[in-house]
């Protein structure tokens, strides 16, 4: 029997608001254990949370970015768990009344992923494993988090992994949250199921929980595929339960029995008051929403003329983006730019950390203003080339490396002799090129651009060569 394999996301992401959920505590991530916690991050007795204002304009703004329905009315709700690193026993999040509701993500190939919920709550501590010895950290406690619920679309690996590398793109485009997965401000749990290939019925669910990269979402729902499909074919039954991936094995193991809704005895929190959200507040937040990543990448493609793969790099980060379009200004022809940011720049800023941050030696008007100067034909395209990798170096601008001789070029008859000189220099290509082999006049060019030292124009030594050979 062929199995078809049936997945829901629920991604976890933590917002990038200066203080957590219900306290002024800091959300900067790392520092001394318990230094950045108090009595309303663990729950003391006698302590009263008071809902962060920002959490919900940065929870609302997810929500439109992702084409949700927003609920003006919400509730905050307790549910009820056990764990160390949740002492009051209980996290405060949304059930019945969640923010947001609905919304899609759409994928490359135009399969949506449809959502069913966004909803915001507290993040948990954290267990620190030494030797035999269990330590709790507080200092995430209170994080804020949204929650992103996605309906059981995923039929691949590879479309799970695509919805997230999107959502990841999209919420840092509207500035709601850094979604480092190394860092856990990204993190996904996975439910998986199979069913007989073109029945509509549901199997019976696994939950893999925390995945933090991209590679372990992958892993993880294949090694689970193999698993389910091994037990099912065998005519064994899959039992509902949460798992943990190892990444160092590939493979899942049992966690706990799976709790269901009623397992957490969720009700609404008689300490916060539920969220009204004000017609105005909504529209201002829908207002100021920036362009998202499909639609600028789309603009880069049909109107800037960059090459899709180009435009893909450069609208994966705002930072990036906001860098090119600056640099562009003024220019003739922004796919220029973007090649001297993919080729050149891209070649030295190469880790997804350092892309994240953005800051290149090279200014973006430094960048356009070597881009006008190609342009206007007073630099050859190889000089460019070579000026930009040394003001990448040095962080100076391209009049720093380009001579008044530079400047100059060079006239047609100054080009016209030494392409003559390359070719009595090289009659075996010239040979080449008269029998029909093309590229041999790229090794005349190359020749032309030697004697040069990178100032001649290339294209107007090629068709000179061409002109001077041919007759």
């Amino acid at each position: 029997m062929t199995y078809e394999m049936v997945i829901g996301l629920e991604t976890h992401v933590e917002l990038s608001t200066k203080s957590k959920i219900f306290c002024s505590c800091t959300t900067a991530f790392g520092g001394a254990p318990n230094t950045h916690c108090c009595p309303i991050c663990t729950g003391q007795p006698g302590s009263l949370p008071v809902l962060n204002k920002s959490v919900v304009q940065y929870a609302v703004t997810a929500g439109l970015a992702l084409n949700c329905r927003i609920n003006r009315h919400s509730v905050m709700a307790r549910k009820h768990y056990v764990y160390p690193d949740l002492p009051k026993a209980y996290q405060i999040s949304q059930y019945e009344l969640p923010l947001c509701e609905g919304g899609w993500v759409e994928l490359s190939g135009g399969k949506r992923i449809n959502l069913t919920r966004i909803h915001i709550e507290e993040d948990a501590g954290k267990l620190v494993h030494q030797g035999s010895a269990v330590f709790v950290d507080y200092n995430r406690g209170g994080v804020p988090l949204i929650e992103i619920v996605s309906e059981p679309d995923f039929r691949s690996a590879e479309e799970a992994t695509e919805y997230l590398e999107k959502l990841q793109t999209i919420l840092r485009a509207v500035g709601v949250s850094d979604c480092r997965m190394q860092e856990g401000s990204m993190r996904c749990d996975v439910n998986i199921s199979l069913r007989p290939k073109g029945e509509t019925a549901f199997g019976v669910r696994a939950e893999i929980k925390n995945l933090n990269s991209f590679t372990s979402v992958a892993a993880a729902i294949e090694h689970e595929f193999k698993r389910q499909e091994e037990i099912l074919s065998s005519g064994g039954v899959v039992v509902q339960e949460t798992r943990h991936f190892d990444a160092d094995t590939g493979e899942t193991t049992n966690l706990r029995g799976k709790e269901n809704a009623d397992d957490y005895r969720y009700f609404p929190d008689p300490d916060i008051i539920p969220v009204i959200l004000p017609y105005d507040v909504l529209e201002q937040l829908e207002s100021s929403l920036p362009e998202l990543p499909d639609k600028k990448l789309a603009r880069y493609v049909s109107q800037l003329g960059v090459p899709e793969a180009d435009a893909r790099m450069l609208t994966k980060y705002r930072a990036v983006s906001d860098y090119f379009e600056k640099a562009s200004a003024g220019v003739q022809n922004p796919k220029t730019v973007a090649t001297f940011m993919v080729t050149q720049m891209f070649g030295v800023i190469q880790t997804e950390a350092e892309r994240e941050h953005w800051s290149p030696s090279v200014t973006a008007e430094q960048l356009g203003e070597l881009t006008r100067l190609l342009e206007s034909d007073k630099i050859s395209r190889n000089l460019a080339k070579r000026v930009f990798s040394q003001m990448l170096e040095t962080g100076k601008p391209a009049t720093a490396f380009i001579t008044e001789e530079d400047m100059a070029g060079f006239d047609a008859s100054a080009l016209k002799a030494l392409c003559q000189k390359a070719i009595d220099d090289n009659p075996k290509s010239v040979d080449d090129y008269k029998a029909g082999k093309e590229k041999a006049i790229k090794a005349l060019v190359g020749a032309v651009m030697r004697e040069s030292k990178g100032r001649a124009n290339a294209l107007a030594a090629e068709e000179e060569l061409k002109k001077l050979i041919i007759g």
